[in-house]
């Protein structure tokens, strides 16, 4: 039996391209509204035609979610529109070029940080506060198999991803008794824009974005008996070798 979402509401970061819009579209397929979220107008917008949603069903909000205050104004302008929140994919993230720590410029260390960690952290406690009201939502965060190979050059992203990794597994404890699923994916190499071209790099071996949105449609879909709590996701053969 289909379930029917047509009256549920999920916001995506970053969803102006690449796993973000995978993901948006995935939800909109499985009746959601959306909620999208990015800095880019133009890339929002052509999320949106991706959808297939009407406006009044595909909220954009532009801002910048390395801004302390802009979390906040996300869960406001959701709520202003819809009433509520279903789903959060915390999917916003960035990193510079690899970088030595010595040389890497605080004001990097700083987006890195309130990117990949400190606007995650403050979404999720937003939307868990409405979830609870209501016993039910589902947080999934997107991480990164960086933050556990720890390569050199990604000292404060791969502590950023793996902060967020240990904030799902705590936050899932607090919020289980809520009905809230909170769960992590942790992606290998996937095939966005973000990874510039490499001549050592087989990119038709590496993950698709729709792959991942898949995993967040698994979570979603889960049983309400049951949360999984971390996907693992690699592709099947290496890119890495050529």
């Amino acid at each position: 039996m289909t379930t029917d979402n047509s009256h549920r509401v999920a916001i995506v970061t970053g969803a102006g391209r690449g796993i973000g819009r995978a993901c948006a579209i995935a939800l909109a397929k499985a009746g959601f509204s959306v909620c999208l979220a990015a800095r880019t107008r133009e890339q929002l917008e052509q999320t949106r035609i991706a959808t297939g949603l009407p406006p009044e069903r595909s909220l954009i909000v532009l801002l910048d979610l390395a801004q302390a205050e802009a979390p906040a104004a996300l869960l406001e302008a959701t709520l202003d529109l819809h009433g509520r929140i279903d789903v959060l994919v915390n999917n916003a993230g960035w990193a510079p070029a690899r970088t030595p720590l010595p040389k890497l410029r605080e004001d990097d260390l700083d987006q890195i940080l309130a990117l990949n960690l400190r606007a995650p952290i403050a979404l999720a406690r937003l939307a868990a506060i409405q979830m609870a009201e209501r016993g039910t939502g589902t947080i999934v965060n997107i991480a990164s198999n960086a933050g556990r190979l720890a390569a050199p050059g990604e000292a404060v992203y791969a502590a950023a991803k793996a902060g967020l990794l240990a904030f799902t597994k705590a936050a899932f404890a607090d919020l289980r008794h809520h009905g809230i699923k909170v769960a992590a994916i942790v992606p290998g190499l996937v095939d966005t824009g973000l990874i510039p071209d490499n001549k050592r790099l087989n990119r038709s071996a590496m993950l698709h974005a729709e792959d991942v949105a898949a995993a967040v449609m698994q979570i979603v879909n889960a049983p309400a008996h049951a949360c999984p709590v971390e996907i693992s996701l690699e592709p099947q053969a290496d890119p890495m070798k050529r």
